[in-house]
């Protein structure tokens, strides 16, 4: 399989345009956090797949989605890209820096409830999260305890999020099909909306600042993406 290497917050994916299925993705995945498969693309829109070191699809990835605009921004020089993911069309801006801001699009946020004894709130970025406010080095218990309960059909992502003061939390995040990532994107988003709802929120992870800017139930995220 042919692929280029890019991080973004440590975050570690391949990008290729070669076709995947799920067996492909578990054996060429190697040491990374997934695989971009581009389906097509042209000067400005890239269409992609996003696959998990298990083998499955994430509908969505705000670390992802801003890896793939980059990569095709690097290709043709355009400073604006969109990029299609599942039911999702991501926006994208090329800023100084290395940075891209993305237009994320609609985010939905969930009523307080209790499961496995943890309150929580669900919020949907294009993809499911479970949010818990409480101790960050407590996700090690808490990811795979929520992940895979029954209250989560078809599995979520799990962050366990500290409120360090208004507008600044920080955060761990356990994602969907691969375990515990230094950083996430959509997870980014879902904490900053169950903390926050509006306005701009810094959120730390171990792999590095995310910012998002909270307005009328949409989310844009900043951050950077580069080769690797």
């Amino acid at each position: 399989m042919q692929s280029s290497r890019w991080n973004a917050n440590g975050n570690i994916y391949l990008v290729t345009t070669d076709a995947l299925d799920p067996e492909l993705a578990r054996a060429n995945v190697g040491d990374t956090d997934g695989l971009i498969e581009v389906h097509r693309h042209d000067d400005g829109r890239v269409e992609i797949a996003i696959w998990n070191p298990d083998g499955s699809q994430a509908e969505m990835s705000g670390n992802g989605t801003r890896i793939a605009a980059r990569w095709l921004a690097e290709q043709t020089g355009a400073s604006r890209v969109v990029v299609a993911v599942g039911a999702r069309e991501v926006t994208a801006t090329m800023l100084d820096g290395g940075l891209v801001e993305q237009d994320l699009g609609e985010v939905d946020v969930g009523e307080p409830e209790e499961v496995a004894g943890l309150r929580l709130v669900t919020v949907d970025v294009g993809n499911p999260h479970a949010v818990v406010e409480g101790d960050p080095d407590e996700l090690p218990r808490i990811g795979p305890l929520l992940e895979t309960h029954t209250r989560f059909p078809n599995r979520t992502n799990v962050q366990v999020v500290r409120i360090d003061r208004p507008g600044e939390v920080t955060a761990r995040v356990w994602e969907r099909g691969a375990g515990e990532t230094t950083a996430s994107g959509s997870s980014a988003v879902a904490v900053a909306a169950a903390t926050h709802g509006e306005g701009d929120v810094v959120v730390h992870f171990p792999g590095g600042d995310l910012r998002v800017r909270l307005e009328n139930g949409r989310a844009t995220l900043t951050g950077p993406a580069e080769p690797y």
